[in-house]
């Protein structure tokens, strides 16, 4: 990147930090920084976003923020919150990594807790989480749901997390049907895939045609493409990370939910209470980091007999009778 690049990059992230969830003079400042597919993705950022307004709701503390755009301002945007004060700098999604071990070595007296990686220094916080063990259950509930004995799934960004959605999804479709079929589908190779719903769409259409009737999207906000597809083809869709069953009442079977939300609120709350804790933090079926979503927008497509299944898989994950393998 050229100099004159590298000096657009630092200005643009500035100035968005200066309008960004202001913090004022207060004693204790907080600070996020979302990734690509912005804090309205309705699925991993949004639920990042729905952790830090609990935070400020519950103590009326304002915290910063800023939304990535671009890969160029991850570290920058980092660097800018510890340099303005913030006491815990959030960074959400695994490509935050390399910026944040950057960052938190040069403001060593600064916290940092990043979702969905691992930096081990002394002043990070990694949470990561059980993906696998929550897409089992929506898998088993694929499975139970499916009058074709077919099923999909339409990941964002190829990469080993999503992966691990996939594999775990695959379990526990063929743990309630050992001869199901399950179609997987990528968006893409790049952030790009976390941001493309047409091409989501696409994908779901592909495999409804060829006989799937769920198909299960672990894709950011390129999943709403997903969710529409079914709605649209009179299918069910999964949603994923945050409880998307609202968005289509009656097409979408469930939502597997990872507490993304929890692991910022509670990020931001120990900073401030001076219990905050360095190292990892792996959250899943037992720490209640991972589940699916059942409400009123669903209630009518999960039957009592899926209900205490998937209840009874749950009990067993967490005693350890069902052990789903994770994706390396």
């Amino acid at each position: 990147m050229s100099q004159a690049s590298k000096l657009a990059v630092t200005v643009l992230v500035l100035v968005a930090l200066s309008v960004a969830g202001g913090a004022g003079a207060q004693e204790f400042t907080p600070a996020i920084v979302f990734d690509m597919g912005g804090k309205f993705d309705k699925s991993f950022n949004e639920a990042a976003y729905a952790g830090a307004e609990r935070f400020k709701k519950e103590t009326q503390i304002a915290y910063r923020e800023f939304e990535v755009t671009s890969e160029a301002q991850r570290e920058q945007a980092l660097r800018t919150m510890a340099r303005r004060g913030a006491q815990i700098v959030v960074g959400i999604g695994f490509s935050q990594a390399s910026g944040m071990e950057k960052v938190a070595k040069e403001f060593p007296s600064t916290k940092f807790a990043i979702i969905d990686a691992v930096v081990d220094l002394p002043n990070v916080q990694s949470i990561v989480f059980k993906e696998h063990e929550g897409s089992f259950l929506v898998g088993m509930a694929a499975a139970m749901a499916s009058k074709t004995g077919k099923v999909g799934f339409v990941g964002g960004m190829d990469i080993p997390l999503i992966r691990k959605f996939a594999l775990g999804y695959d379990e526990g479709a063929k743990y309630v049907n050992p001869k199901i079929e399950v179609f997987q589908n990528m968006t893409g190779t790049t952030p790009a895939a976390w941001n493309d719903p047409t091409r989501g769409g696409e994908l779901a259409r592909s495999q409804f045609d060829r006989g799937a009737d769920v198909v299960y999207a672990a894709a950011g906000a390129t999943g709403l493409g997903v969710l529409q597809a079914a709605k649209d083809k009179g299918r069910l869709a999964i949603g994923v990370d945050s409880n998307q069953n609202y968005l289509h009442p009656g097409t979408i079977l469930t939502s597997m939910v990872k507490r993304v939300d929890l692991a910022v609120y509670e990020a931001f709350k120990t900073t401030k209470d001076g219990t905050w804790k360095s190292g990892l933090r792996n959250l899943g079926v037992a720490e209640g980091g991972v589940g699916y979503a059942l409400d009123q927008h669903n209630r009518g497509l999960i039957t009592a007999e899926m209900e205490r299944r998937l209840a009874q898989a749950r009990a067993d994950i967490v005693a350890g009778k069902i052990k789903v393998t994770e994706y390396k």
